[in-house]
Order: C-alpha cells, then sequence, then structure tokens
C-alpha cells in the first residue's frame, strides 16, 4: 500500500468511526420529564403528561426570595410570549419553602401569562432532580425528554435559539 492509499485508507476509517460516533450520540435517549400532577394557583389539577404532550414545555423552579429568579423573570414572560401559540409551554414551579402568599402576589402583581405552582410539599422539585438551586430551568421537547438543565439564569439567546430548533 502506498502512502497515499494509507492516508486515504486511515480517512475513510476515520469518518466512518466519526460517523458511527454521531449515530450512537443521536441514538442514546434524553432523560425522560418525570410524571407528575401539579395545581395551578387558579385552583386547577394538572397532570404533566397529558399537559404538555407534543409540546415544548419550560419548567422553571424559582422562589420570591430569589434575586436571580426575580431578575430573570420578565425574560421567562418574554420567552413566553414569543413562542405561544407554536405548541409551546411554560410552568413556574415556585419552592416549598416559599410563602404561598408572597407566590400569589409575585404572580398577580407581574401578570405571570403561563401557569405557576406551589410545589407545597416539594415533590415536583424532588421529581426532577431533586432541584435544590433556584432558579433552575428545564426544557422539555415534545417526545417528553429532557434536552437541557440551566442551573442560574439562562442565557436566554441560546435558550431561544434551541427552542426554536425543537418546535
Amino acid at each position: 500500500m502506498t502512502p497515499m492509499q494509507r492516508r486515504a485508507a486511515l480517512a475513510a476509517l476515520g469518518l466512518g468511526a466519526a460517523g458511527f460516533g454521531a449515530w450512537w450520540w443521536q441514538a442514546q435517549a434524553l432523560p425522560l420529564a418525570p410524571a407528575v400532577r401539579f395545581t395551578l394557583l387558579d385552583g386547577s389539577t394538572h397532570d404533566s403528561v397529558a399537559a404538555w404532550r407534543n409540546k415544548v414545555v419550560l419548567v422553571n423552579f424559582w422562589a420570591t426570595s430569589c434575586a436571580t429568579c426575580v431578575k430573570e423573570m420578565p425574560d421567562i414572560v418574554s420567552t413566553h410570549r414569543r413562542f405561544a401559540g407554536r405548541s409551546f409551554d411554560t410552568l413556574a414551579v415556585a419552592m416549598q419553602y416559599d410563602p404561598p402568599d408572597y407566590v400569589v402576589q409575585f404572580a398577580q402583581t407581574r401578570q405571570l401569562p403561563f401557569g405557576v405552582a406551589i410545589d407545597n410539599t416539594g415533590a415536583i422539585a424532588n421529581a426532577f432532580g431533586p432541584v435544590r438551586m433556584t432558579p433552575t430551568t428545564i426544557l422539555i421537547d415534545r417526545r417528553g425528554q429532557i434536552v437541557k438543565r440551566i442551573l442560574g439564569e439562562p442565557q436566554f439567546a441560546q435558550l431561544h435559539e434551541l427552542i426554536e430548533s425543537l418546535l
């Protein structure tokens, strides 16, 4: 085998391995979002599997006592409005330690346009991780798979690109 043929064979082998690696990575199942029941501030109860079927969903764990959560909430609202009507939904989950009257007041005064649930038992946060830090934002695709988990404030331009690619 000539040196040129050897390089061509190695290049072909490398491309084949890279192609297999890409296929293998794509074939790996992403973790499924847990099935949870949640009650919104309006008193309606929902099952996540039914409520989020065939939707891209942003779940934001937050607290009224979390300065970063309060700071990012206008961007969460903007994200929700940007993708609303395109099989996209948002759920803000207030942490177990957050006083319910603070959550209600926050949601009302800021006219949050999406569902807000109070995780008064910690069951939702435990099912998703457990989630211990706020803010924690989780993005779920149409198949119910968790495609992104963000601790702290998201880079919203990147988040919007990812949401767009999933819709």
